[in-house]
C-alpha cells in the first residue's frame, strides 16, 4: 500500500487565512488549509490519542461535522509504531478518517511520566508507561514519526515544565527552542505543517521571549504549550494577555490541551484559534454531559424518570432519539452504549459552540455572545467563570 504521505505529495502547502477580526474584542475567524481539507476556525478538536477518539468511529465524527482531529505521537510511537502506520498508508488510511488531523510531539506526555524521564540538550530517554522499557526522543526522531504518521499539522519537540519555577523554566526554554531550530532543519514533507511551541510557564518575561523568538524563525503556526497543567486560570489569562500581541497575527495560535466550554469562549477573546481537549469525551464515559446551563451529572437520581432529552433544542443523535432517563439506565447499567451517546452530545455541544462562537466574530458581536454565555453557563466552580467574565472585560477595556 501505498503510503499517505506520498499520494499528499505536491498538493497545496498548508495556509492559514485570517477572514475577519472582530472589531471590539479581537476576536479572530478564519480558515487552515490543509492537504485535507478546510478548518474554519475558531476550531475545537476532538482528541484520538490512539488513533481513535473514544467510543466513536470516524461516521460519527463525520455526522458531526467534526473539521479536524487530534492524535497523540507518544502513544503512536509506543503502540502500534510508526513503521507500521506508515506500512499501512499513514494515519488517515490506517484509521479510516480522510479530514485533518494534528498530531501533538509527545512532548507533554513524557513530562508527565515525571520520574520515569531524564533531559539533556540532545532531547530525552524516558520508559514507557506500558512496559517499562526504554526509549529515546530527539528533535529529528519526533519529527520523522509525525512525518510517518502523516498528519496534516506537526509540533515540535518542546519541554513542558513545571509552570512556577522560574529558573528552570528559564532553562527549559533555552532547551525548547534549540530543539524547535533542530525540528525545522528535520522537518521535509511538503504537505504537513509544523507548529512552533511557546513556553516559559506563567512568567511573562519568558513567554515574550519565547514568542518573539520562536516568531523569527518562520513557522507556519504556533502552538501555546504550557498552560492548564496546575495554574490557575488567571495565569493563564494573563499569559495569553501577555502573548497575543506579539505572536504573529497572519498565523494561527492553538491553545494545546484547553477546551473546556468555558475556556474556549474566554480564550478565542485572547485571541487563540485551536483548541483540543480530553475533557468532552472524558465527562461523558463518567455520564456527565454538557448543555447551555453547564454541566449535568446523569447519575443523579433526579433523572430516574425524565422522560426529556439532554438539551432540547441540540439536534444530535443522542438528543433527537434518547431520554434522559434511558441514559441514566445505560450509565447505572454500566453499559457500553452509554459512552458513545453521551460523547456523541458532548462533542456536539463542543462543535457547535466553536461554530457559534465564529460566527458571532463574522458578525463583530462576539463581546456579547461571550458575555451572554459565561452568564448562563455556570461552571463546576462559579468563582472561576466570575473571574473569566471579568478578566476578559478587564483586557477589553484596556484595549478601547
Amino acid at each position: 500500500m501505498q503510503p499517505d504521505h506520498l499520494a499528499h505529495r505536491g498538493s497545496t502547502p498548508f495556509s492559514f487565512e485570517l477572514i475577519h477580526t472582530d472589531r471590539q474584542t479581537g476576536a479572530r475567524a478564519g480558515i487552515l488549509h490543509t492537504a485535507h481539507g478546510d478548518v474554519p476556525t475558531p476550531v475545537y478538536c476532538p482528541v484520538g490519542t490512539q488513533a481513535t477518539v473514544k467510543s466513536l468511529d470516524p461516521r460519527d465524527l463525520a455526522e458531526l461535522d467534526t473539521p479536524m482531529i487530534l492524535g497523540n505521537t507518544y502513544h503512536l510511537y509506543l503502540r502500534p509504531g510508526a513503521d507500521l502506520v506508515e506500512r499501512m498508508g499513514g494515519l488517515h488510511a490506517f484509521m479510516g478518517w480522510h479530514r485533518p488531523i494534528l498530531t501533538d510531539s509527545g512532548g507533554y506526555q513524557v513530562f508527565s511520566l515525571r520520574d520515569l524521564r531524564q533531559v539533556d540538550d540532545d532531547g530525552v530517554t524516558f520508559r514507557s508507561h506500558i512496559d517499562g522499557s526504554t526509549h529515546r526522543f530527539t528533535p529529528e526522531s519526533v519529527v520523522r514519526i509525525q512525518e510517518q504518521l502523516g498528519s496534516d499539522i506537526a509540533m515540535v519537540l518542546d519541554e513542558c515544565a513545571e509552570p512556577e519555577d522560574h529558573a528552570y523554566n528559564r532553562e527549559a526554554l533555552r532547551r525548547t527552542h534549540l530543539w524547535a531550530e533542530r525540528c525545522l532543519q528535520a522537518h521535509q514533507r511538503p504537505d504537513q505543517a509544523l507548529f512552533g511551541i511557546v513556553q516559559g510557564g506563567i512568567h511573562a518575561d519568558l513567554r515574550a521571549q519565547s514568542a518573539t523568538h520562536l516568531a523569527s524563525l518562520g513557522f507556519p503556526g504556533y502552538a501555546i504549550g504550557g498552560l492548564s497543567v496546575g495554574e490557575s486560570k488567571a495565569d493563564m489569562h494573563r499569559i495569553l494577555r501577555v502573548l497575543n500581541p506579539i505572536m504573529p497575527a497572519a498565523k494561527p495560535r492553538y491553545l494545546m490541551g484547553v477546551g473546556s466550554p468555558e475556556d474556549i469562549v474566554q480564550c478565542v477573546g485572547l485571541g487563540v484559534d485551536m483548541f483540543d481537549c480530553v475533557l468532552a469525551t472524558r465527562l461523558a464515559r463518567n455520564g456527565a454531559v454538557f448543555t447551555p446551563e453547564g454541566r449535568v451529572n446523569l447519575r443523579n437520581a433526579q433523572f430516574r424518570e425524565d422522560s426529556g432529552p439532554i438539551q432540547a433544542d441540540c439536534d444530535c443523535y443522542t438528543c433527537r432519539t434518547f431520554t434522559r432517563a434511558y441514559l441514566r439506565h445505560l450509565i447505572i447499567a454500566k453499559e457500553i452504549l452509554a459512552a458513545r451517546l453521551n460523547t456523541i452530545h458532548n462533542l456536539a455541544f463542543m462543535l457547535r459552540l466553536a461554530r457559534d462562537v465564529r460566527q458571532a466574530i463574522l458578525e463583530d458581536r462576539f463581546g456579547a455572545f461571550h458575555d451572554g454565555f459565561l452568564t448562563t453557563y455556570q461552571t463546576a466552580d462559579a468563582r472561576a467563570r466570575r473571574a473569566n467574565r471579568d478578566a476578559f472585560r478587564a483586557s477589553r477595556n484596556a484595549d478601547a
